[in-house]
């Protein structure tokens, strides 16, 4: 499983709130993000790939169409590889908060819980729909190679939950990063995380396939 971190979004604005599915904030990417979606196309292009995953959010499925194109593949819309739930600080407003340091910001990255914030997905519940989607992907692809473009914070709960590590061990994987999951019956085995090489000004000169 090549977990992938969607591209950069768009960055908040007070003045201009992201739009909201299923309560959850849904910008799309930014020029730079678009970009990775294309890098990441490169890099991935020359692998096997089985399937590709995406959330309900539009960050990820535009990430993945240029790989999808490459492909000839259908990205499958999987709900519960949508972010984590922010509550009432969704819609951007997480982002400010962070950057302003706000006590309860401060708080969540000390005690490594996201429920801190009022109203967010609770710790338990997140970390079991990670695991339950997860194991639900594996096992419908087994002995395959899917890749599953999804979220910073689904990423380093998955990690987390691989490693036996504390819940934000993993958190803040780069844009359009790749991390190497694989998932078996007895264990959950990384093999990679947050590589960028392809993110490389030199990369796209050099992995290129001959033509």
């Amino acid at each position: 499983m090549l977990l992938v971190r969607h591209g950069e979004s768009e960055p908040a604005r007070p003045d201009r709130p992201f739009p909201l599915v299923d309560g959850q904030g849904d910008p799309g990417l930014a020029p730079e993000g678009r970009e990775h979606a294309e890098l990441v196309a490169l890099r991935l292009a020359v692998e096997r790939v089985d399937a590709i995953y995406v959330s309900s959010l539009r960050r990820t499925s535009q990430t993945a169409a240029p790989l999808a194109a490459r492909l000839g593949l259908t990205p499958v819309v999987e709900p519960d590889l949508r972010e984590v739930h922010l509550g009432e600080w969704e819609g951007g407003v997480f982002r400010q908060m962070v950057a302003e340091g706000h006590p309860i910001a401060r708080r969540m990255s000390a005690e490594e819980r996201w429920d801190v914030i009022p109203g967010a997905e609770p710790a338990a519940a997140f970390s079991e729909r990670v695991r339950k989607v997860l194991v639900r992907l594996a096992a419908a692809h087994r002995d395959q190679r899917i890749v599953v473009v999804t979220h910073g914070g689904v990423i380093a709960e998955a990690l987390a939950a691989a490693t036996g590590s504390r819940p934000f061990a993993f958190l803040g994987p780069d844009n359009a990063s790749v991390s190497h999951l694989v998932l078996t019956e007895a264990r959950w085995i990384l093999r990679r995380f947050n590589d960028t090489a392809h993110l490389d000004p030199a990369f796209s000169t050099t992995a290129a396939p001959p033509t």
